[in-house]
């Protein structure tokens, strides 16, 4: 496993139960700002085996939405968020001010 990805699981493991934060955000407390794509392509890369030890569904887009990439887990992302309490919005957003760690 690359040492960049270890170091994304490592932050993505930080994301309390109940809180999302947005990959822009994983990538600069990584250490890798300006590189949020690159959070997408390490938690995309997770093996079936850590899916639960790093938390892949609290990472989110800016916009508050849960992006559609070539994972397709869009609905079990969303129920996983809310089984956590985070509550999405008639448009699938979520509140960032409410929800956001470190907010």
């Amino acid at each position: 496993m690359s040492p960049t990805y270890q170091i994304i699981y490592r932050t993505v493991r930080k994301i309390p139960r109940g809180k999302v934060a947005t990959y822009g955000q994983i990538a600069r407390l990584a250490g890798f700002p300006g590189q949020a794509r690159l959070v997408g392509y390490a938690l995309n890369a997770l093996r079936e085996d850590n899916h639960t030890r790093v938390p892949w569904w609290r990472v989110i887009n800016a916009k508050g939405m849960i992006s559609l990439g070539e994972f397709t887990g869009a609905d079990l992302q969303r129920e996983l968020l809310e089984n956590e309490g985070v509550v999405f919005g008639p448009r699938g957003k979520v509140n960032l001010e409410k929800h956001c760690w470190g907010r």
